[in-house]
Order: C-alpha cells, then sequence, then structure tokens
C-alpha cells in the first residue's frame, strides 16, 4: 500500500514559504513602493529635501523627445533579442539533439558563455569590433565595411545586439535541447515512417511539442533584454552614440546616476515596471492559449 504522510500543523506550510515571502518584499514590494513614493516627488541630487509634486514627473518625462525615442530602441532592442536569441539557440539545439561524434564537447561549449558576467560580455565583443584593434572589425574593414560602432546608430545598436544574444544563447540552448530530449522518440520515426521530410517532421511535431519550452523562454527573454542587458549596453556604448543604444533602463541609470535627477529616474523606473508587468501579462493571456502543454 502507498504511504503517505500528514502534516496536521496548520501553521507549517506558512513557515515553509516565509524565507521566500521575506526575499520577496524585501527585494521587490519595498524597493517597489519606495520608487513609487519616489516618482511623485521633486529631490535636491544630494537628496537633503524633497517636494511633493504629484505627477509632475510622469508629465515632464513625456514630453521629452529623448524619452519617447527610449521607448522605440527599447522595442526594437528587445524584440531582435528574444527572436534572434530564440531562432539561433532552437537551431543549434536541435543540432545538439543529433547523435554526432563529440556531441557531449559541443553541447559544454555552447553552455559556458552563461557563467560570463554581463559585464564581461560587453567588454569583450567590444575588444573584437573595436575600430582600431578589434580582429572582427579589421575584417570587416578588408571587406569593404566602414565600421565604427562610435560613430554610426546602427552599428552600435548590431554590436549591443550581438552581444546581448550571445550572452543568452546557452540560458535558451539548455532548455530547448531539455525540450527536444524529452520528445518521444517514436512519434518522429512514426511520422519519418509515413514519408515525412524533416523539416515536416520539425514543424509538425517537434516545434509544436515545444511551444511550452518557447513561450517560457520568451517571456524571460523579454524580461532579460529589458532589464538585464544594463551591463552590456554600459560597457559597450554607453547609450551612445548620441541615444542610439539608450534604452528604458540604461536611461534610468543615466538620468538618476549622472543626471542627479533623482524624481525623473525613479518615475522611469516605475514606468518600466509597468510596461514588463503589461506584457507579461499580454503573453500569458493571449500568447499561451497557442501553447499545447
Amino acid at each position: 500500500m502507498e504511504k503517505r504522510v500528514v502534516f496536521g500543523h496548520k501553521t507549517l506550510p506558512y513557515l515553509l514559504l516565509l524565507p521566500q515571502i521575506i526575499i520577496t518584499v524585501v527585494f521587490f514590494f519595498l524597493p517597489a513602493g519606495q520608487a513609487m513614493w519616489q516618482s511623485m516627488r521633486l529631490e535636491d541630487a544630494f537628496g537633503l529635501s524633497s517636494e511633493f509634486v504629484g505627477l509632475d514627473n510622469f508629465m515632464d518625462l513625456f514630453s521629452q523627445q529623448a524619452y519617447l525615442d527610449s521607448f522605440r530602441v527599447t522595442a526594437v532592442f528587445s524584440i531582435l533579442v528574444a527572436v534572434v536569441g530564440l531562432g539561433v539557440s532552437l537551431l543549434l539545439a536541435v543540432m545538439a539533439d543529433r547523435v554526432i561524434r563529440g556531441a557531449g564537447l559541443y553541447k559544454t561549449l555552447l553552455i559556458w558563455p552563461y557563467a560570463v558576467a554581463p559585464a564581461v560580455v560587453g567588454v569583450l565583443w567590444l575588444f573584437l569590433f573595436s575600430p582600431s584593434v578589434g580582429i572582427l572589425a579589421v575584417a570587416l574593414r578588408h571587406a569593404g565595411v566602414d565600421w565604427n560602432p562610435r560613430l554610426d546608430g546602427n552599428q552600435a545598436m548590431m554590436l549591443v545586439l550581438i552581444a546581448a544574444v550571445w550572452k543568452q544563447i546557452s540560458y535558451n540552448f539548455l532548455f530547448f535541447l531539455a525540450g527536444l530530449q524529452s520528445i518521444p522518440r517514436s512519434l518522429i520515426e512514426a511520422a519519418a515512417i509515413d514519408g515525412a521530410s524533416p523539416s515536416r517532421r520539425f514543424w509538425s511535431i517537434v516545434f509544436p511539442l515545444l511551444s511550452p519550452t518557447t513561450f517560457f523562454l520568451l517571456v524571460v527573454n523579454i524580461i532579460y533584454a529589458f532589464f538585464d542587458t544594463f551591463a552590456v549596453v554600459d560597457t559597450t556604448t554607453q547609450g551612445g552614440p548620441g541615444t542610439a543604444t539608450s534604452i528604458l533602463v540604461y536611461k534610468v541609470y543615466s538620468d538618476g546616476f549622472r543626471g542627479l535627477d533623482l524624481g525623473s529616474s525613479a518615475a522611469q523606473s516605475v514606468v518600466l515596471m509597468f510596461i514588463v508587468i503589461a506584457l507579461t501579462v499580454v503573453q500569458f493571456r493571449y500568447v499561451d492559449r497557442k501553447v499545447q502543454y
């Protein structure tokens, strides 16, 4: 007979949840509440005095063209990071899932980049694409490409995009590979016996069964593009040239720590928080319907 253990202590579940509740309150709810309170105040650069101004910080924020431009930059950047990152990771996972010689080494090498800190990733790709000494920049120059991300906004965005995608590929690769290995081989073999081509088997069987993993990674990559790419932008372009790579999270830092406009920086962080919450809700509300569990 199957043995089951029943805990009669009514407070035990709450005690087990208490550490996570404390972490969530201390590191999310309290900072979020502080940011919302600070966003409605006008403070001096040293925080010695403040004045309640209500929604003036938000009204002034949305009247700035530079801030509105950062929305466009962030939208383009986050979509490219998610689409390119998921596409490349899925391709690598499909290749690694095949029975080939040295597959273990191949998978290990693909996982390594995830252990590199975002700031180190930015510095690495900055050196590789440095207009004067970068190996890849020199190769591009020999190929006839006038490469200089310090002056060209599109090239700067490409540099940040490559660094951000490279950092996240390993994370996506792990989940895609685990999802591929969990698909029963009998389904694929049955489709092959029926005469389905490899591409037909992938789009009709493999990819639909990967939809839960793809949906999860889509949410994670959007959040990653909005928040975790700050160090990459700071070490490569610092939001430049001009505001070509000034995404929302970097503008929060730039206005708050460099411009010392604490009220505006707090307002930007509140707007960013609600944007990410809204995107996550929309993804779970609409995109989740197309996921086959």
